[in-house]
């Protein structure tokens, strides 16, 4: 299955930054916060038009946007709402940062973020780590992690950085083939696994070429490489490597999967719920929903209205979108 966009934030027509600006001015301004009309204003409105509106709000009262939100608001409401302020990149920057920062490292969310993302995505998150961190990404990513799971993070860095190729670019069906043979060769065929040759395939190739490959390898194998790789490899890597396969082949289902997790269980993965609804909602929310419902029988949203509350929830749920 070819990647499918489907946004449930689109922006809205006849833009206008100054009006927007003063709403949400009036809404802070005084006793009392109006929250809904931040909820209704900043929900609707694309990355690019909430940008503006920042612009706006500096030149015409002479404030930062983010800075006033900030003393208004609170809890995870808080959160939704600054995650939708700040640029997609450098929104997905400082959340990596913060998942290797302090004791232990969140590999999860170094998969969602790095595994599931086009080269041209994640070129755009390796320029902004740096503008912001004064470090390299990969660098950073090196000293947090280990083994082949850091061999192939290394890697998916590296070659995007290298030249953001066309994630739906043409095939190479002869390389297709070739590549999977080895893949082949290098797992299934053999005593042990060449987890090299692995993270040099799935880290190197856009999604179109991958899917090629893997098409190649069922003919080859009898197998799906899902099915490979589960049998052959362990560990971060195993994880890693199955979200590549994923995403590659329904990126909605595996971000379904994911928010099901964050939602399961004792207590809710707030920032995972909030990372993935803010940061795919002008991408491919919508198809997500439609698998989430299609997996567990369920609608995200009555999921989403069950584990959170007030503004919060609020927020959420418009963001994705009428049912």
């Amino acid at each position: 299955m070819a990647f499918h966009r489907e946004p449930t934030v689109f922006g809205v027509p006849n833009f206008n930054a100054v009006e927007d600006a003063a709403t949400l001015r009036a809404a802070m301004k005084g006793f009392g916060t109006d929250e809904q009309a931040i909820i209704d204003v900043l929900t609707t409105r694309s990355n690019q038009q909430r940008q503006a509106i920042s612009q706006a709000f500096t030149n015409e009262y002479g404030r930062d946007i983010i800075e006033d939100l900030k003393s208004e608001l609170g809890g995870h409401f808080e959160d939704v709402i600054i995650a939708l302020m700040t640029p997609p990149d450098e929104y997905l920057c400082k959340e990596l940062h913060n998942c290797m920062e302090g004791i232990g490292t969140d590999e999860d969310t170094l998969v969602e973020i790095l595994c599931t993302r086009t080269k041209k995505e994640i070129a755009a998150i390796v320029d902004a780590y740096e503008r912001l961190y004064d470090r390299p990404l990969a660098e950073h990513m090196c000293s947090e992690t280990s083994g082949d799971f850091r061999r192939l993070l290394t890697l998916i860095v590296v070659s995007s950085a290298k030249g953001a190729r066309d994630d739906e670019g043409p095939v190479d069906p002869v390389k297709a083939r070739e590549d999977a043979q080895a893949l082949y060769d290098a797992g299934e065929a053999k005593w042990g696994t060449d987890e090299e040759v692995f993270n040099r395939i799935l880290a190197h190739e856009n999604f179109a070429q991958l899917r090629q490959i893997f098409e190649e390898y069922k003919n080859i194998s009898g197998r799906t490489i899902e099915q490979a790789i589960k049998a052959e490899i362990g560990g971060e890597l195993k994880d890693a490597l199955s979200a590549v396969v994923e995403c590659v082949e329904n990126a909605s289902a595996w971000f379904a999967t994911r928010l099901r997790k964050a939602m399961q269980g004792l207590g809710t993965d707030d920032r995972t719920l909030i990372r993935i609804i803010v940061s795919r909602s002008e991408i491919d929310l919508g198809a997500i929903k439609t698998e989430y419902e299609r997996l567990y029988d369920k609608t995200l949203e009555s999921e989403v209205k069950g584990e959170t509350s007030g503004d919060y929830k609020r927020a959420l749920v418009a963001l994705l979108g009428p049912a």
